[in-house]
């Protein structure tokens, strides 16, 4: 009966894999939390991984460069009243969002609101707090080309739609800090700095503008982004407290993956046209899958 039992005071063969194998677990548990993560009551110094280079001068009043995307010159010209229009209303945002400001000031002013909306969408349980380090609002625009009237008559009440090219590219990006929390096995097991930088290297797609029906209830202008379109971000990443590890390929996978994903969830975007309806009549219709068209 007693040769059974796993465990004996006389070694054996079974007692001495399964010790094994705890003492290799227990000591990459040791090897993780004292490398790569940080205490719950350690500082972390996250300003010494991104060193804060802004310029002085606001992104919005930079010389615009010259978009490259190989178009035809007659495509580019059709849309070129638009894309000149679209560059004035995107450095209004950008001036705005520094607060009309220029310098060091504008760009301080930008940093410090992009940093209190990342940390009123950070997920508490997972992220600490988010600091932003620097942040380039970009100046460039939007280009589009190939724009086009796509007659849908072979389609019962459907109306025309215009079709275009859109394409991005640009210096925008931002530089920020946080640490991944653990909750497992128990709360604030372990916590793992992570430092980022993002930037946007091209966006491309192709772009539906479909305008109201007079026939709907709450008019919208719809503005569609098939899940095909071009993404392509920079990533650069720290992650680590003693011993760091850089510039990890799965990290910027992880990233790009989930903006796209956010993109096509959202699918549609739907412009409200004033004095026809407002934001919250068009967001209870869409949460309640409430048909737009007015009844016969």
């Amino acid at each position: 009966m007693g040769s059974n039992y796993i465990f004996s005071l006389t070694p054996t063969f079974t007692q001495g894999l399964i010790l094994g194998q705890l003492s290799i677990l227990v000591l990459l548990a040791l090897v993780l939390k004292y490398l790569f993560f940080i205490t719950p009551i350690e500082q972390y110094d996250a300003q010494s991984l991104h060193p804060r280079t802004i310029p002085d001068y606001p992104s919005w009043s930079r010389t615009p460069k010259v978009e490259e995307d190989g178009t035809h010159e007659a495509s580019i010209e059709s849309a070129a009243w638009f894309n000149s229009l679209a560059r004035q209303v995107i450095d209004v945002y950008r001036a705005k969002l520094q607060n009309g400001l220029t310098g060091l000031k504008g760009i301080e002013v930008a940093r410090q609101r992009i940093e209190a909306y990342a940390n009123t969408i950070r997920p508490c349980n997972f992220l600490d707090h988010i600091t932003v380090h620097a942040v380039d609002l970009g100046n460039s625009a939007p280009q589009l080309s190939n724009v086009q009237m796509v007659d849908a008559s072979e389609v019962h009440d459907a109306l025309p739609y215009v079709k275009f090219d859109m394409s991005y590219s640009d210096t925008i990006s931002v530089s920020l800090s946080t640490t991944y929390l653990f909750n497992y096995p128990m709360s604030s097991f372990a916590r793992l700095p992570v430092s980022l930088t993002i930037s946007l290297s091209r966006f491309e797609s192709s772009i539906t503008l479909s305008a109201p029906s007079p026939a709907d209830a709450m008019p919208v202008l719809s503005i569609s982004l098939p899940p095909d379109f071009t993404l392509r971000l920079k990533t650069t990443s720290l992650m680590g407290s003693r011993a760091m590890l850089k510039d990890v390929p799965k990290l910027h996978d992880f990233i790009e993956n989930q903006v796209r994903r956010v993109l096509v969830a959202q699918g549609v975007w739907k412009v409200v046209l004033p004095g026809l309806a407002n934001v919250s009549e068009v967001k209870a219709a869409m949460q309640n899958d409430v048909p737009v068209e007015a009844p016969s």
